[in-house]
């Protein structure tokens, strides 16, 4: 199938050379790249949806705000 696709001229530069280097064309290249991108996607999706829920907890809330550094470090020599 043909289409138009608007592509950066830096992209397009870099994308001849590539070809050009691997002998190939644009075309091939191009369609190579996509469907990595999108053979990735589809993997991510499906790792993504095997994967069970975090756990979740309760902190108790904070001890210490860590923007106030004295509150910190008294609360880091406590710990010790």
């Amino acid at each position: 199938m043909k289409t138009t696709l608007n592509i950066a001229d830096p992209v397009m530069r870099r994308l001849k050379e590539e070809a050009a280097r691997r002998n190939t064309t644009m075309s091939a290249l191009v369609e190579a790249g996509l469907r990595h991108v999108l053979g990735s996607a589809a993997a991510s999706r499906a790792r993504s949806e095997e994967l069970p829920a975090l756990p979740t907890w309760r902190s108790g809330g904070f001890r210490v705000d860590i923007d106030d550094r004295d509150a910190l470090y008294r609360a880091m020599e406590e710990d010790e």
